[in-house]
């Protein structure tokens, strides 16, 4: 909750007349609490979940050929009732260990200090906190991800994520209750190394999550705007990684710097292209 009671208050404890964009805040935050506002997050990660993924899942459910040729495993093909299936498991996490998680941890977002109020940081200030925010996951999310590629984590907690080996954005957040929690840790170690806004919080975590659903996809646009970040994999890299599955050794985080080119480890090839997948 901010502690002004007017935007005069507030312009003059920063000096200056506020910005729109902090008018605007203001005018939404003044009487709601951090933890209101931090609670926010859980309607942001449901319409995520439920809306990110139903154009590309209309698109293969119609099988329209204009987009139909670009998907990476066409010989793959889910129901209505498989998919709908795959998004009230997702839900049920979500309503069981997403949500709950959200309620008790605002504790921790103190903490670290997180902010809500004023002054707003700057689109500069957001996009390097947000690309720092994405390289530390990355690279934490790599090495989280690699430990349950081993036996024991493989079967006894990441082998329900890979029940789709041909994933659809539904699939993203589909997964053990306790990945769920697991893989939190590197979303959240960015914001507690860098601690930044309520507004840089709420979008970090949206667009990590449309991250993850892009490249459980299914599809490889070459127009897609990811193609034009340097190093990152995409749906394809991921895709493979699915494909392979309990026996993958590679691919493992969004960014490349993995296995890659021909050849074959524990008997797998792990040359990965779109026109492999769709040759299988």
């Amino acid at each position: 909750m901010l502690p002004y009671e007017t935007i005069q208050e507030a312009s003059a404890a920063l000096g200056r007349n506020l910005t729109t964009a902090e008018t605007i805040w203001f005018n939404y935050s003044a009487n709601k609490s951090d933890y209101i506002l931090y609670c926010h997050n859980i309607i942001f990660l449901f319409v995520v979940f439920s809306v990110i993924p139903f154009p590309l899942i209309f698109c293969e459910l119609a099988r329209l050929a204009g987009v139909d040729r670009y998907k990476i495993q066409p010989k793959v093909r889910l129901s209505w009732p498989e998919i709908f299936r795959c998004y009230k498991d997702v839900m049920r996490i979500f309503l069981l260990v997403v949500g709950p998680l959200q309620l008790v941890s605002y504790p921790s977002i103190k903490m670290i200090g997180i902010r809500a109020g004023l002054p707003l940081p700057s689109g500069w200030e957001m996009f390097a906190q947000l690309l720092v925010y994405f390289l530390i996951e990355d690279y934490t999310n790599y090495w989280i991800h690699r430990f349950l590629h081993n036996k024991w984590g493989y079967e006894k907690i990441h082998r329900v994520h890979h029940e789709y080996t041909a994933p659809i954005g539904y699939a993203a957040p589909y997964a053990h209750w306790a990945e769920v929690l697991i893989l939190g840790i590197p979303s959240f170690l960015g914001p507690a190394m860098v601690p930044g806004h309520m507004i840089t919080f709420w979008l970090w975590i949206s667009l990590r999550n449309i991250e993850a659903i892009d490249t459980h996809s299914g599809y490889d646009f070459p127009w897609s705007p990811t193609k034009y970040i340097p190093f990152y994999g995409g749906a394809e890299y991921h895709d493979y990684h699915h494909y392979v599955g309990g026996q993958s050794q590679s691919n493992f985080a969004s960014l490349k710097g993995e296995l890659k080119g021909n050849g074959e480890q524990n008997g797998v090839s792990y040359h990965f292209s779109t026109q492999d997948l769709k040759s299988d």
